[in-house]
């Protein structure tokens, strides 16, 4: 199975996200497309874009860099309590077809501010429940006509999406990937999510999730084709492996100091918590697994970092393809200059025969 790299564009109101350039006009559409066309010409696939009230409308920004680049495949976050799964499809499967078949999705159920729109989050197996729900209708609204489902939470009568979602080799639709580390995510995961993103966490962990995951996928008769797995995860870089502890630790120092801000949601959800947990087993897991930035402030996939040379990286990496992760969402900040210095450094190492071993 072929790898995919990604990135992470951060459409954000406030400059400075993660200890990013503060730039005018960070977020305006010059300023986006900047990051999208170098992710292009650097070899990168794409790049996830991140969902949240009190940010730019991640499809709206996704619609536009798309417009405005020829590969870029935009990793789209959306939550079912923002959109109806009918419009989503909708939308998402008209921007398919406008792009050739670029759109790839990230379904969310995390923490946000849900009054803010109108919704309501009842517990967490509600939640996964109407999320659930919502992933069943879209795939099927994508690749089945004259739809009719009537759930707890959603309901469509004789419905069918036009136009359709491009349709090449085995891609049907648009992938579905899908985060979560509780019970009742896992359970969504094992039997309707495309990939399964996993935060950066010690390669046990990833193993161990990965068998349950396969497992419970039979468990439950999951009617997909097999889960795929991904790694959200910090990648810090440098020319040697001593540079790039060294700036590693600098970046935690200037967290310490409040100088990088926190991550509002960084106690919300099992996943984090798990991340959090593991500075407890020590500062570095595996062989550069940095568990320190989660001791101040780091939330996501700035929890934990994988730091090194760009040899050093990608065989961690590489460790991680040995166990069943195809898909990679990479980021660090400055996050434009980034692009170029790992598009040019680490894929090398990671997408051509002459790789590094695992």
């Amino acid at each position: 199975m072929s790898l995919q790299f990604l990135w992470y564009i951060p459409n954000q109101i406030q400059p400075g996200h993660r200890g990013d350039d503060v730039v005018e006009n960070h977020n305006s559409l010059e300023s986006l497309t900047s990051h999208a066309r170098t992710l292009e010409e650097h070899g990168w696939s794409g790049a996830l874009i991140g969902t949240g009230w009190g940010r730019p409308d991640t499809f709206t920004v996704a619609a536009a860099l798309a417009a405005r680049t020829t590969t870029f495949q935009p990793l789209i976050a959306i939550r079912p309590g923002y959109w109806h799964p009918a419009n989503f499809a909708s939308a998402a499967a008209t921007l398919d077809h406008l792009t050739g078949g670029r759109v790839m999705v990230n379904v969310v159920s995390g923490k946000d501010n849900l009054a803010a729109y109108g919704d309501s989050e009842g517990d967490q197996a509600h939640r996964y429940a109407r999320t659930r729900e919502f992933m069943r209708i879209v795939r099927r609204l994508w690749t089945e006509e004259n739809v009719t489902y009537h759930g707890d939470h959603f309901s469509v009568t004789g419905s069918t999406v036009v136009p359709r979602p491009v349709v090449r080799g085995e891609r049907r639709n648009p992938r579905l990937y899908f985060g979560g580390a509780s019970e009742a995510a896992e359970r969504v995961a094992a039997t309707e999510a495309d990939v399964q993103l996993f935060w950066g966490e010690p390669l046990d962990g990833v193993a161990e999730r990965i068998a349950r995951l396969r497992r419970l996928g039979e468990k439950l008769g999951r009617e997909h084709p097999p889960l795929e797995f991904g790694l959200r995860v910090t990648t810090l870089v440098r020319d040697t492996t001593e540079q790039a502890w060294a700036d590693a630790e600098a970046k935690v120092a200037e967290m310490a100091k409040g100088a990088i801000s926190r991550d509002p949601n960084r106690h919300a959800a099992v996943g984090q918590q798990r991340l959090l947990e593991l500075a407890a087993r020590g500062e570095v897991l595996d062989d550069n697994l940095y568990t320190t930035p989660g001791r101040f402030g780091g939330g996501g996939a700035g929890t934990t970092w994988l730091v090194g040379s760009a040899e050093d990286v990608a065989k961690s990496l590489r460790k991680y393809e040995a166990l069943g992760v195809t898909h990679f969402v990479l980021s660090d900040t400055p996050y434009l200059p980034e692009i170029k210095r790992q598009g040019e450094r680490l894929l090398p190492l990671l997408t051509t025969a002459a790789g590094l071993p695992a």
